[in-house]
């Protein structure tokens, strides 16, 4: 068994996904339109076969995004070393966006670091 795919909502889709292509080199497909609803989405497929699909619609609710809140808090991408950690890290905070933590090795030994991606999602840099 293996998970198939994440998905959240989000209010900009286009950014989002521009996002995700920019430094996670994700591959979109060419999007999904319902007519009907203006339900819109996206699947982004990552180079070992992950996915994450993104989704909007006219009518959401957008609440705070705390990060020690329950429920799904950050998506973690493994870089395949600690420069390539230190690399996107650095990169992402040149362009504005917040570092909350690293890169760091963690007490359970994971060499990460944490930032506050796209609309307020965190998202976690691993080894």
């Amino acid at each position: 068994m293996h998970i198939e795919h994440i998905a959240m909502y989000v209010n900009d889709i286009e950014s989002t996904k521009d996002f995700f292509v920019k430094y996670f080199h994700a591959i979109a497909n060419k999007g999904y339109h319902n007519q009907t609803t203006n339900f819109r989405s996206y699947f982004l497929s990552f180079d070992d076969g992950a996915r994450l699909e993104i989704m909007n619609k006219p009518i959401m609710e957008d609440v705070e995004k705390t990060l020690t809140r329950t429920g799904y808090i950050h998506i973690a991408f493994s870089m395949g070393s600690k420069e390539a950690v230190n690399e996107l890290t650095e990169r992402l905070k040149n362009d504005g966006f917040h570092i909350i933590s690293g890169p760091r090795t963690t007490g359970d030994g994971y060499y990460e670091s944490c930032i506050i991606g796209i609309e307020g999602n965190q998202i976690e840099l691993t080894e």
